[in-house]
């Protein structure tokens, strides 16, 4: 049985980690709030003072973070995970990061003799509560194969991409298509409405067809219903978008629609709505139009 180290236990880490003692793994968890340490403990996880606490007493280490700093921070910093480590352990962050950010913390940990994956994943609150996560991995698939159980116990798909950054590379790709399908469903249901058609007939009308998605399927119904408590904030979403324009243009590669996508939410977040649900997006499109959907 693996003893593994959790550091993270926010919206998302919370219930991955609730999942992983399910499961029947040995947990130690960390988390700046103490909060959902508690709440672990009670479920059977040891309490570890600091990240370096963490590794030293345990096989893998899961890192679930807000972003690239805070990452950075908890791998590398005083009392971070690779002042604890030994020969052998295996990181797995789990964060959604820059992908460069990623490559510079394996290379740190390598020499330490650590092998890291990062392996970001996709579903938001609820699907990281059943279990049903999707798991982007970049890294060596060895090591993906060794752990690929420990991945499974979060997530209902795991994707070996490429090598390390390739997860969070993956991630980004998946952030740009979720925020221009929502921004996408957000205009035209808003037009539907300002021409006086039912936005919700409009969506059973165009879903059985080629404009059919997952992302509608998911944010459509909450839309209607004013349902915007996330999920998955705008604020993170944001983060996501950030940290793709700045590894596109690093890249030199142009993302005009990503870039657009970027202001919307920066905007949404500026008027106090950061934390609504990404579905809340169609707000801005309301506001430029002064109608509601629903």
């Amino acid at each position: 049985m693996k003893s593994i180290g959790f550091i993270g236990l926010g919206i998302m880490g919370k219930p991955m980690a609730t999942n992983l003692i399910r499961a029947g793994y040995r947990l130690t968890v960390h988390d700046i709030n103490p909060a959902p340490v508690r709440e672990l403990v009670q479920l059977g996880a040891v309490e570890a003072g600091n990240p370096a606490e963490v590794a030293r007493g345990c096989e893998i280490v899961i890192t679930m973070l807000p972003n690239s700093p805070e990452v950075r921070t908890v791998m590398l910093g005083e009392n971070g995970v690779l002042a604890g480590t030994h020969p052998g352990l295996i990181l797995i962050d789990m964060s959604s990061i820059a992908p460069l950010t990623s490559k510079e913390i394996a290379e740190a940990a390598q020499t330490k003799g650590v092998t890291m994956l990062d392996a970001p994943v996709s579903g938001g609150e609820p699907k990281a509560k059943d279990g049903t996560l999707s798991i982007m991995v970049g890294g060596e698939k060895a090591t993906l194969d060794s752990v690929l159980e420990v991945l499974q116990s979060m997530g209902k798909s795991v994707v070996w991409v490429g090598p390390i950054g390739s997860g969070n590379m993956a991630k980004l790709s998946n952030q740009i298509v979720v925020a221009l399908n929502i921004i996408a469903i957000s205009e035209a249901f808003v037009l539907a409405k300002k021409a006086g058609v039912n936005p919700r007939c409009v969506y059973q009308a165009i879903r059985g067809g080629l404009a059919a998605s997952t992302v509608m399927d998911a944010k459509a119904p909450l839309i209607f219903d004013r349902k915007f408590d996330p999920g998955f904030r705008i604020e993170l979403h944001l983060k996501d978008l950030l940290n793709a324009m700045e590894t596109a243009h690093k890249l030199g590669v142009p993302l005009p629609f990503s870039s657009l996508a970027t202001e919307v939410m920066s905007a949404l977040s500026t008027a106090g709505k950061g934390k609504l649900d990404h579905g809340g997006l169609v707000q801005y499109f309301e506001g430029l139009a002064g109608i509601k959907v629903c």
